[in-house]
């Protein structure tokens, strides 16, 4: 297989079962990694080997089964149990973390109260950090009056670098990220030091559904396929 082929395991055209990543005696396509990819595979088996990286691998492994009803019950079917909230609080509760942190858009301040309520009622200490802290100008990175949402009109940046940092300093043991926009959630992660998991996306237009659009992408956004789409009707 070419060392040219890019990795392509979202344009698989077989079925579950078929595939090798989940057989071992299934097959794989030519962009197939877990055929191209077998020195990055036994790279990486190295890294499972350091003893806190398999912890955390371990402990998520079994938060994932968990979540499931119906294990090993004869000719049972799988069924989901429980929502992500939950699930954040038991694999922090396994891997043994008390503080915790929260970083989340202003836009959802309520929804933010709620889960630092939550996560201290299941005995957490909590570190939170909206996006605006700090109140820095967003003058200060560039921005143009016609360039802000309210024009016009001072506008702090949103802040997910001094979000991290505040997080950092404060030590926290695992993170949970909330509603950061689209490039200010990647700041936020590429800066804060501890590993981070997040409860939900910002997406204005859904409800903080982005999977919404993609279940109609074939009939009300239908407009995705046509390259450019952005630029249509200033949308």
């Amino acid at each position: 297989m070419s060392k040219n082929v890019l990795p392509d395991c979202a344009g698989c055209p077989l079925s579950p079962m078929e595939r090798i990543c989940v057989n071992r005696n299934g097959k794989g396509h030519k962009a197939c990694p877990t055929l191209t990819k077998k020195a990055l595979t036994e790279e990486t088996r190295k890294e499972y080997q350091k003893e806190e990286v398999a912890e955390f691998a371990r402990q998520a492994s079994i938060q994932e089964a968990e979540c499931y009803g119906g294990r090993g019950e004869k000719d049972a079917m799988l069924y989901p149990t429980k929502p992500r909230i939950q699930e954040i609080c038991e694999f922090a509760s396994k891997m043994g973390y008390r503080r915790l942190g929260l970083v989340f858009c202003e836009g959802l301040l309520k929804e933010g109260r709620l889960i630092a309520q939550i996560l201290k009622a299941q005995g957490f200490e909590v570190v939170s950090a909206v996006c605006k802290v700090g109140s820095i100008p967003k003058e200060e990175i560039g921005i143009r009056q016609d360039e802000k949402i309210c024009i016009g009109e001072y506008e702090p940046m949103c802040n997910p670098i001094l979000q991290a940092k505040i997080l950092n300093d404060s030590e926290t043991d695992f993170n949970i990220a909330m509603g950061l926009c689209v490039g200010h959630d990647a700041l936020f992660f590429k800066y804060a030091d501890a590993p981070t998991t997040v409860l939900a996306v910002k997406d204005r237009v859904t409800g903080h559904n982005p999977l919404g659009v993609l279940y109609t992408a074939h009939s009300y956004y239908s407009k995705l396929w046509i390259k450019g789409f952005q630029s249509l009707h200033g949308t």
